[in-house]
């Protein structure tokens, strides 16, 4: 097998090939273009593997070099650099360390859609995500400046107009003040509009896949947390286990021991997860237990009365949750409420009705 390690940018791309002993065979530099990639791509010998870090090029890279290379790769950087960074730094450098990382099986791949209108699909929820906590941002701002002049305001008071001409009359009469709240609404205005924009297109795009049709079913779910399940999630298969996709989603648990030392687990970190995903299974919990009458909230109930504290409760109902939707996308079930718990319930030698489903 031959490595083609590339350390990508905009403008050049480093390269360097390997052969099947590791030896580097020959490095150079070419424009970061299709057919000049291809190009270098196609002097080595199959089976080729194409190995380059995870970047803004990565989804545009893979899709258009995946027909001339038995493998191509993008890898988490982040992982690379705890690994790598002793040593000297610079590009010619950077990709003949790309290739021994991969020889030697220390990345970490990042996982892409194949078809182009999932990964746009994608970069759309995301935009939306983005959207969403620009306009949360700004009216925070509001907020602060407004409780600065001892005036108390929650967000609904901005988007109703009544309620914010009431909050403008209580407001200093300064000029300058007044001006610098005008600009500042401006823009969440405009941030509101283009967040209601691009949720009806999302919720658009929701609706022609079914999988998403059948992920709403769900307690706590509806059409922008379905599809960002769906997209970020993509294909069930990248995952060994209901514990690989919590971990993934930030909902697992990572488990440390040494020695004669005690066990330790702990969440995640937040840079090691998908954090929408994150966002979306806690939120779609805590909604299902505020609903009631469903069998997460029920769970909830019982876990809460074995004694677990309710921010791990509301946890377990996302973990719960997260692998109901995962089951449905693997086997392409709908929802079945009687499902819901049935290996716990073993687990715990109960039936599934004593438990709620």
């Amino acid at each position: 097998m031959h490595t083609i390690a590339m350390d990508t940018h905009c403008t050049f791309t480093e390269y360097c090939i390997m052969s099947a002993s590791g030896r580097i065979g020959r490095q150079g530099s070419c424009a970061t273009a299709i057919p000049d990639l291809v190009e270098i791509i196609q002097t080595v010998p199959r089976p080729r593997h194409v190995v380059f870090e995870e970047g803004p090029l990565a989804d545009w890279l893979i899709r258009n070099l995946r027909p001339h290379a038995d493998q191509v790769i993008s890898c988490n950087p982040r992982r690379n650099h705890l690994i790598a960074r002793d040593g000297d730094k610079d590009d010619p450098i950077d990709a003949p360390k790309l290739g021994h990382l991969y020889r030697g099986g220390f990345i970490k791949t990042v996982h892409h859609s194949e078809s182009q209108a999932r990964s746009i699909f994608k970069q759309h929820v995301g935009l939306y995500h983005n959207r969403v906590a620009n306009r949360v941002r700004l009216a925070n701002r509001i907020l602060a400046e407004s409780r600065r002049q001892g005036v108390f305001i929650e967000e609904a008071d901005l988007a109703s107009a009544d309620r914010r001409r009431e909050w403008w009359k209580r407001l200093p009469s300064h000029r300058v003040l007044r001006e610098d709240l005008k600009l500042l609404l401006a823009e969440y205005d405009l941030a509101a509009a283009h967040n209601e924009r691009l949720k009806r297109t999302l919720v658009r795009l929701g609706k022609q896949e079914e999988v998403v049709r059948r992920f709403v079913e769900l307690p706590g779910i509806r059409w922008i947390r379905a599809s960002t399940f769906y997209v970020y999630v993509d294909t069930p298969w990248r995952f060994r286990s209901k514990s690989a996709l919590w971990r993934y989603m930030g909902i697992g648990l990572q488990r440390r021991h040494s020695g004669n030392g005690p066990e330790r687990v702990r969440v995640p970190p937040a840079v090691e997860v998908c954090r929408p995903l994150k966002s979306m299974i806690l939120g779609a919990a805590k909604s299902a237990i505020a609903a009631g009458d469903n069998p997460f909230a029920e769970q909830h109930r019982q876990w809460e009365n074995r004694g677990v504290t309710p921010r791990n409760a509301r946890r377990n109902v996302a973990r719960s949750l997260a692998a109901v939707m995962w089951g449905m996308r693997k086997n392409g079930s709908a929802y079945r409420p009687e499902w819901v718990g049935v290996a716990w319930a073993a687990l715990c030698g109960q039936t599934p009705s004593k438990l709620g489903g």
